[in-house]
């Protein structure tokens, strides 16, 4: 199987070939892509260095999957053409809400890939993609209302240069200079900032407003869902607190278990001193962790958990990878 990588050189696109390692995709050629500026750059991959090349010049007839990790302006000029001959697996939010490019979770929703018109496949919001792995085992047996979820988001989720800013603030602030945000509204180290990408006319931002339409798509239209995204001085993995309220009575008991045996979920809720997950705990981890697992008595059938997942892996490099395995071993590829 031949394979390309757009944008091999962001976090996203290298986090892809730490996942794409560990996996049993056999791949015969591997197409690393990225901008005239990176090209010639030398990636270390099973043990063999690959060069990057010119995405402008690419055949993209070549590659049989091409992910793209590049944003969403990179998606909306090249993914397209991509796709005449090649499955797209975009983790821009380009095409996300486009009725005809399903968007995947494959443990919540592989049986959308049936659908696929376009031959792009879109990789939810970081923020959502951990989430809906939560929601669904639950949605089965309670049938989920309403979800009130606050995110406490990594700088990673907006790419290496927020990431590196975080390290340069720190210092500064360690050593009291003044400190002039670049990368983000506000002093990120040391401090949280409610505001995540741009502001709409509702007062909610962007970001809040993927993860209501992006659960609804890929899990029930039906679901209310509102949101506030933080962004916390942290490297990497998202954080949640989520509000859950269901149509049907619910015991906690089958709910834990439920969401343990849930693929790709990971209880860790001991009621006691350090007994729950982290977002230190969760980088390098597949799994999302669930954690203060508890009813909420002020709402009829309430739940209330916390979530946490490394936001590079669960919410895009292992999600994408997983999106190709599916249509791989659903005999999708192909068609």
């Amino acid at each position: 199987m031949n394979i390309a990588i757009v944008g091999a050189t962001g976090n996203v696109g290298r986090k892809t070939l730490e996942v794409l390692e560990k996996k049993e995709l056999k791949i015969s050629n591997l197409y690393l892509l990225a901008s005239s500026k990176s090209v010639g750059t030398k990636i270390k991959f099973k043990s063999k260095q690959y060069e990057v090349t010119d995405l402008d010049n690419f055949d993209f007839s070549k590659a049989k999957i091409i992910f793209f990790a590049a944003g969403g302006k990179i998606s909306e000029k090249f993914a397209k053409k991509a796709s005449k001959n090649s499955f797209v697996i975009d983790n821009s939010s380009f095409f996300r809400m486009d009725p005809d490019v399903p968007l995947i979770v494959p443990q919540v929703n592989s049986d959308d890939l049936k659908n696929i018109r376009k031959n792009i496949i879109a990789n939810p919001n970081c923020s959502t993609a951990q989430l809906v792995i939560v929601l669904k085992p639950l949605h089965d047996l309670f049938e989920i209302k309403r979800v009130v979820v606050s995110t406490y988001q990594s700088v990673s989720g907006g790419g290496k240069a927020p990431m590196d800013e975080l390290l340069e603030q720190t210092k500064m602030a360690l050593n009291g200079k003044k400190i002039q945000p670049k990368n983000f509204t506000k002093q990120i180290a040391f401090n949280a900032i409610p505001h995540i990408d741009s502001f709409l006319d509702s007062g909610y931002t962007k970001e809040e407003i993927k993860m209501t339409n992006e659960t609804k798509k890929i899990l029930d239209n039906k679901i209310d869902l509102t949101a506030t995204c933080v962004r916390l001085p942290i490297s990497v993995s998202h954080s949640e607190s989520v509000n859950i309220q269901f149509k049907k009575p619910f015991s906690l008991e089958i709910a834990r278990k439920a969401l343990d045996n849930f693929e790709g979920c990971a209880v860790i809720d001991e009621r006691s001193d350090g007994g729950y997950a982290t977002p230190l705990d969760a980088v390098g981890k597949d799994e999302t962790f669930i954690s203060r697992i508890r009813e909420d008595k002020t709402i009829e059938n309430g739940l209330n958990l916390w979530i946490v997942s490394d936001n590079l892996l669960r919410g895009a490099a292992l999600n994408a990878v997983e999106i190709a395995e599916t249509l791989i071993k659903n005999n999708f590829y192909g068609k």
